[in-house]
């Protein structure tokens, strides 16, 4: 038997899918080399062998919320520009600026400890400009003392300013009155900052959302996220096909049991769900622990038997049941809570729509205990199964 076919529960992850989506993003943002956002673990799909294949699809920069998970991919080998940007007072600043990663900086105090930190190598450094998200990133007020002090560092040989960034607060609601105010904004903090003497490698500012909507905010370099897992950041955009995307995550399960029971039977805790004639019921072995929301209870689709069905009662730590119907799939049989819809079966955003949240979550909450299958590329360097 193939090993991976006894699998309790798998998410199959299709490099080849990864590596179109990264390839038809380039298109969209000629003009701008591309950051492969690979944080959260490659938004759950795995960061390594994610960012392998992006690599091989022409991304030229790699991108990272903490710098362990940057630190993480120096360490699997991965060359090339990797950018890191969450960072908190007494960071790793010394082993990040020895590794060559570019770090961001949005404050003095984070300018300050790099400075201190002693590196045998100048620091590269990329300056955060907080044009209205309100998260990180310096505001306006802030910026003249932050480039001044930051260009003194650089004339001084302990840092260089490779890059000028921000990022947007609404660019997957077209039209959204801040997106405009925040391009300008963006326009006027670089153009101080280059009047101060700053000589960036990249500006970037567009995220997903903005990579295909917004050509004006593509700058030097675009960072897309969840669009390269053939994600849609939001229904408003389109599907992932008609944004020229494949999605790069299945998510199945074994049937673990099939049996008959009465009208009226009482499903999972609670008995939010009871049978409404006898039929049969089909008990699937994931749960919140996996990474299932349990927001989507009574709710949560999952195509069995080449049937569509959905989640009786609640969501449980380990496993949920769904009403067959009557039907009798054998124990083993797939279920397939989410994929690319080439079998019918439900997507992504179906799960989202159902937990009342954003695709992000759903892919990004799947948990370890669920082994990643690699197929249509190199094998995993973490060593996880491949094909």
């Amino acid at each position: 038997m193939n090993e991976t076919a006894s699998l309790r529960a798998r998410a199959e992850i299709d490099l080849a899918a990864l590596r179109a989506n990264v390839r038809a993003l380039r298109e969209r943002a000629a003009g701008a080399q591309l950051m492969a956002v690979v944080k959260s673990d490659g938004y759950g799909h795995g960061a390594v062998p994610c960012a392998l294949a992006a690599r091989e699809a022409g991304a030229t920069w790699l991108g990272t919320a903490t710098p362990h998970e940057a630190l993480a991919l120096r360490a699997a080998g991965l060359d090339g520009r990797i950018m890191c940007w969450l960072w908190t007072p007494g960071g790793p600043w010394r082993e990040a600026i020895e590794a060559d990663i570019d770090v961001s900086v949005s404050g003095l105090w984070a300018l300050r400890e790099i400075v201190a930190a002693g590196a045998d190598r100048p620091a590269r450094v990329q300056l955060k400009a907080d044009t209205g998200l309100g998260r990180n990133g310096c505001q306006p007020a802030d910026w003249p003392e932050l480039v001044a002090e930051a260009r003194a560092a650089e004339r001084a040989g302990t840092i260089r300013i490779t890059g000028l960034w921000s990022h947007f607060a609404c660019a997957d609601e077209p039209g959204h009155p801040s997106i405009a105010a925040q391009l300008s904004a963006f326009r006027d903090m670089v153009a101080y900052a280059e009047k101060e003497g700053v000589e960036p490698e990249v500006r970037h500012l567009a995220n997903s959302p903005a990579t295909l909507t917004l050509p004006e905010a593509h700058f030097d370099l675009v960072r897309t996220g969840i669009a390269i897992y053939g994600i849609s950041p939001a229904p408003e955009l389109g599907t992932p096909a008609e944004l020229g995307l494949r999605p790069v995550m299945t998510l199945t399960a074994a049937v673990a049991l099939v049996k008959d029971v009465p009208a009226g039977h009482g499903v999972s805790y609670g008995h939010h769900y009871a049978t409404p004639a006898e039929t049969t019921l089909g008990l699937i072995p994931v749960g919140y622990a996996d990474g299932i929301p349990r927001h989507a209870s009574g709710r949560g689709p999952v195509l069995v038997g080449g049937k569509v069905r959905t989640a009786a009662g609640r969501v449980a730590m380990d496993q949920f049941v769904v009403d067959l119907g009557g039907d009798r799939p054998e124990p083993g049989a797939e279920a397939v809570l989410f994929g690319p819809g080439d079998r019918g079966e439900p997507s992504v955003e179906d799960w989202a729509v159902a937990a009342d949240t954003i695709g992000y979550e759903i892919v990004t909450r799947i948990g370890a205990r669920v082994p990643r299958v690699y197929v249509n590329g190199t094998a995993d360097p973490t060593g996880s199964a491949s094909q």
